[in-house]
């Protein structure tokens, strides 16, 4: 995804459907590949990136003089920080091809999202060298980072980027040269991009990215989303069990009977300390093995006996294990 192909193919291509009443039985293999993908669960991280995003559009919109207020998502590892970004990154991107489509007849599609991963060891040349990759904008070994920088500025420009996500932040540390120059190099883009800039990381706050004068810089002018994990009670809410319980709603098992998930939430968030990401995955690989095994459904046992990440593994090992 972080080329235009790539994410245009993943923003217009149908997300996996939830088996429908009504709906005749799915194969085992296409019930296989639906968890394999599944649905994306919406998370209130998610929830909460859409409407900043939104509102933040619209607040910078006809900004001309500084860099439009920006977002960092940030959080431990597998949290779903990823997830959020994408969801809300193809929303972005259906809602305004909607608006505006490409003329008939035309050559070039509109590009309102870009997506870049920072590299591991990033210096500002192989950065801004990620942002030319994602448009195809040809790049020589005897380009300077000016010179690809410029061609970057003018082709998002003309090509209507308004929405910039920018992942795996926290590889940046500005205390370093090379660093403070990828920083700047990130500074000068949200100067010169009439887009917003949404930045995901590993407890980014945690970072160098917030200390300093670049860190002030970027703290000043961003707003943190926090995507921690979920916790099993708040105030009189429980959102993790609701999200167990939207999980729960979205799988295609023949036998499973609705409700035992949700009655198992202190274990499972025993097991994943909140974490979205490990929730998603062991509940997953759970109906994978039920549809493997005939069983068809998700017991506590079934749930007991699939191996999680080794973050979750090693530092939320329940009892007995």
């Amino acid at each position: 995804m972080t080329t235009w192909q790539g994410w245009h193919r993943f923003a217009t291509t149908d997300p996996p459907a939830p088996p429908r009443p009504g709906d005749p039985p799915r194969s085992i293999e296409e019930r296989l590949a639906y968890h394999s993908s599944f649905v994306t669960i919406r998370t209130p991280a998610i929830s909460q990136l859409a409407a900043q995003v939104r509102t933040l559009m619209i607040l910078g919109r006809h900004q001309q003089t500084t860099a439009r207020p920006s977002l960092i998502v940030t959080g431990p590892a597998a949290a779903g920080k990823t997830t959020a970004l994408l969801n809300v990154g193809r929303t972005c991107h259906l809602a305004h091809t909607r608006k505006n489509p490409a003329p008939p007849g035309s050559a070039h599609a509109v590009v309102p999202v870009a997506y870049v991963l920072v590299p591991p060891g990033a210096t500002a040349k192989t950065l801004v060298t990620e942002f030319a990759r994602y448009l195809g904008i040809p790049v020589t070994a005897r380009m300077t980072q000016t010179q690809i920088t410029d061609a970057v500025c003018h082709t998002y420009a003309a090509a209507g980027v308004q929405l910039v996500l920018i992942d795996e932040i926290h590889r940046l540390n500005p205390r370093t040269t090379t660093g403070a120059q990828t920083a700047d190099l990130l500074k000068d883009l949200t100067e010169r991009l009439p887009a917003t800039f949404v930045y995901a990381g590993i407890n980014v706050t945690d970072t160098p990215l917030f200390t300093g004068v670049r860190g002030a810089q970027l703290a000043g002018r961003a707003t943190l989303v926090d995507c921690g994990p979920l916790p099993a009670r708040h105030g009189t809410r429980q959102p993790f069990r609701d999200v167990i319980t939207d999980i729960e709603n979205n799988l295609d098992l023949q036998q499973h009977k609705p409700g035992i998930l949700p009655r198992h939430a202190p274990y499972l968030h025993q097991r994943t300390a909140g974490r979205i990401g490990s929730l998603t995955r062991l509940i997953r690989q759970a109906a994978i093995t039920a549809i493997c095994d005939g069983t068809e459904c998700i017991t506590k046992a079934a749930l007991h006996a699939v191996r999680l990440d080794h973050l979750a593994e090693t530092h939320h090992r329940p009892r007995g294990r």
